[in-house]
């Protein structure tokens, strides 16, 4: 039986890379010369730093730059609040692996009205979509596709 796996995975180590290249732009640029500004990773998580919040806007222009440079689509960033203080800025940024639960029922909804005989299913933070034939799921990659969904989203897996 024909299936596949819909998934929101970003590739932490291309997220590293561009957050490498950020820092080395941010240590070359004569604007930030003297100043605390970078970008800190741990994992999925990456911290703006800056002397105040105009150099915290240009840092975040930075990264947001070599991340699409580099293929993450921005939309599995999510932007936390701000904190200032009178001489610095920060900002913390969460990269979004895995589909939310909310999301992945959102998905199942989706494939479920759409009346194809195929079955749509939650698998920890994925969805995966079987059926018994080839065209119906390639029907489904479609109305994902065009599906207003507020997260990127990737197809694996595809078995016959």
């Amino acid at each position: 039986m024909p299936s596949f796996d819909t998934v929101s995975e970003v590739d932490l180590h291309e997220v590293s890379n561009a957050v490498d290249q950020a820092n080395r732009e941010i240590g070359n640029r004569y604007d930030f010369k003297g100043s605390s500004a970078r970008v800190v990773q741990s994992e999925d998580q990456l911290t703006i730093q800056a002397d105040n919040e105009f150099q915290l806007d240009q840092v975040r222009d930075i990264l947001h730059l070599k991340l699409a440079k580099r293929g993450i689509d921005l939309g599995s960033i999510e932007e936390g609040k701000r904190e200032t203080t009178i001489n610095q800025a920060r900002q913390t940024l969460r990269v979004q692996q895995g589909i939310p639960q909310d999301i992945a029922k959102k998905i199942v909804k989706l494939v479920k009205d759409a009346k194809l005989k195929v079955q749509a299913s939650v698998q920890a933070d994925k969805v995966r979509v079987s059926g018994k034939n080839r065209d119906d799921l390639q029907k489904v990659i479609a109305l994902l596709k065009g599906a207003a969904i507020d997260l990127p989203l990737q197809y694996i897996n595809f078995r016959d």
